[in-house]
């Protein structure tokens, strides 16, 4: 009998993360439906075909094998195997190895994730980890450049921060960024994160003329490509970037490598845009070996290790033997946020 999937979502990002992983299991027969939870979920990017359950009632009468997640948490009370699947590369951010007891098999990415949640799953027991990579991926490599409005000759960069308030660039570097687009004959297009600050949307807007574009293209892959250069801070975007071996400046990384152009001040922008976009071999040599630490996988088969993975312990069960925790007050919580009662 085929298996039935449930994606339960609570960010637009998932789509993209996700869609690669659907379509991996309608070509093997699986069913697969959606559960949207809370505001910041835009039902309207749903395709026609995709099957949208309208409550968390109509999710555990789907009765699912398996629910994947890009987020933190999912009910205890929906029914199936519980998988996180992760919604960025940047394991720098806090709260990327927090284990919160929600889930029975972590799909890690690469090398540098995999050490460190092995590790975990030794010390709690509960979880199994297979390192997979990330289903979003799976197209990042033959996506078609975004159209900008830019002139074919222009050097592209690109700038997407992250939203974290603690993290994100955006305030620190509009007036630079501001000013080279003046000075310089470099086209600028401008991905901001779904959760950014409304007000610095707002201010960079002012900003938009022939050389800089505001994107609110949903496939970043596309952007990734077009892309000479990118400008970031701490934000997850890095990771997919590098995997094109392409170089990045960073504003203050909170944990900045020899693949970074690390600056400290935004007066030192635009010395460091011109180095990327000229970079030595060792920063070539530097880009090329972080990639192969956080996801070596650039075969577009990241989604089928996944569902091998999942399937293993459909039919053979967990390896990890200890139970998930009961996390009374989380379940508590769970259920009072989906205002469901019933067990």
């Amino acid at each position: 009998m085929p298996y039935k999937y449930l994606f339960y979502i609570s960010q637009n990002y998932s789509f993209e993360i996700l869609r690669p992983l659907q379509q991996a299991m309608l070509a093997k027969g699986a069913q697969v439906k959606w559960l949207a939870i809370g505001d910041e979920v835009n039902c309207d990017n749903f395709a026609p075909v995709e099957q949208v359950l309208p409550t968390v009632a109509a999710a555990i009468d789907y009765q699912p094998d398996a629910c994947f997640v890009p987020g933190n948490v999912i009910p205890d009370f929906i029914p199936g195997l519980k998988v996180q699947v992760f919604h960025g590369l940047e394991w720098k951010k806090k709260g990327h190895f927090v284990i919160r007891g929600y889930f029975d098999l972590y799909c890690t990415h690469g090398p540098a994730t995999t050490q460190k949640f092995n590790q975990l799953a030794e010390k709690h027991g509960y979880f199994d980890v297979v390192e997979t990579g990330w289903p979003k991926l799976d197209n990042l490599f033959n996506t078609a450049p975004f159209a900008s409005n830019s002139s074919s000759d222009k050097k592209v960069i690109l700038y997407a921060p992250t939203f974290s308030p603690a993290l994100t660039s955006a305030p620190q570097l509009f007036e630079q960024i501001k000013i080279l687009a003046d000075k310089k004959d470099w086209h600028w297009l401008i991905k901001f994160h779904p959760k950014m600050k409304q007000s610095w949307v707002q201010q960079y807007k002012t900003l938009v003329n022939d050389n800089i574009e505001i994107v609110d293209e949903f496939n970043i892959a596309s952007l990734l490509q077009v892309a000479d250069v990118m400008v970031s801070d701490t934000s997850s975007v890095i990771g997919e970037f590098a995997l094109l071996n392409k170089p990045i400046v960073s504003l203050n990384n909170s944990q900045p490598g020899d693949y970074l152009i690390d600056i400290n001040n935004e007066q030192q922008l635009e010395s460091a845009i011109e180095q990327a976009l000229s970079p030595k071999e060792e920063l070539k040599s530097s880009i090329k070996d972080y990639a192969q630490a956080l996801h070596p996988y650039n075969d577009g088969s990241s989604s089928v290790r996944i569902l091998d993975a999942v399937e293993a312990r459909l039919i053979n069960g967990k390896q990890a033997k200890k139970s998930k925790p009961w996390n009374l007050f989380r379940r508590f919580k769970l259920r009072k946020t989906h205002n469901y009662w019933r067990f």
